[in-house]
């Protein structure tokens, strides 16, 4: 372990890891001249791996984040939040990564009754935001006090929100642990032609962010999810 090994026993925060506020702004100092795979490689040496929680989509371009995962922790659990509302195409994209790359997924699922409420109330429609509380943000949460670091894969051209985001960052309860936050379209598009990496079917039919079907269509960007509603996140990450 390196020296956060030992900043992680302050008792002065109401994060799992223990972790100050000043903790965190030397990790994002220490992390900021990294690359995204050099950020994995430490983040696993600085904290405890089983402490790490890793979630994915599966969506337009999740290879990229879980190619490099695999090859780094070949072990770690990757968290899938299955709402019930996936695209089949989604579906078959997680299986097929994870055979590609021999991925420990995990399922997550809201409550049986919530969920059964949710599609039968159109939640989707009505209101959106307890939709994705019931059937993204619930089964996340109850698995997080399990962990002191969520590893996700956001980028900061994605959306204004995740444009004003560090690398580190606590957020309800948990470290919140950004690695590709800085990483570029370009950068990631590169990526992807080098390793040959495959793209999540509906990307070639013109879908460039893809959530559950109710509330996504074809766009560039993020234009395609919740059109005509307030909403550019589903709440995991604000």
């Amino acid at each position: 372990m390196s020296e956060v090994a030992t900043v992680i026993q302050e008792p002065v925060n109401s994060n799992s890891a223990g972790l100050s506020t000043q903790a965190i702004s030397e990790l994002n100092d220490r992390y900021r001249p990294l690359n995204f795979e050099q950020r994995l490689h430490n983040l696993y040496t600085d904290f405890h791996p089983e402490k790490v929680m890793v979630t994915s989509s599966f969506a337009a371009t999740s290879a990229y984040f879980l190619h490099i995962i695999s090859r780094i922790r070949p072990e770690q659990v990757v968290f899938f939040v299955d709402t019930g509302f996936h695209f089949p195409e989604t579906l078959l994209y997680r299986d097929y990564l994870v055979g590609l790359y021999h991925l420990k997924v995990k399922d997550l699922r809201a409550d049986g009754y919530q969920h059964i409420y949710s599609k039968k109330e159109k939640l989707y429609e009505v209101d959106p935001d307890l939709c994705c509380s019931i059937n993204k943000i619930n089964p996340l949460e109850e698995i997080k006090p399990n962990f002191d670091i969520w590893v996700s894969s956001l980028m900061n051209w994605q959306t204004d929100h995740r444009a004003s985001l560090n690398i580190f960052e606590e957020r309800r309860g948990i470290i919140k642990f950004n690695p590709m936050i800085d990483v570029t379209r370009e950068e990631r598009d590169a990526y992807i032609l080098e390793h040959k990496l495959p793209f999540h079917p509906l990307v070639a039919e013109g879908y460039a962010s893809i959530g559950c079907t109710h509330c996504t269509v074809k766009g560039e960007g993020r234009s395609g999810r919740w059109v005509g509603k307030p909403k550019t996140e589903c709440g995991l990450h604000l």
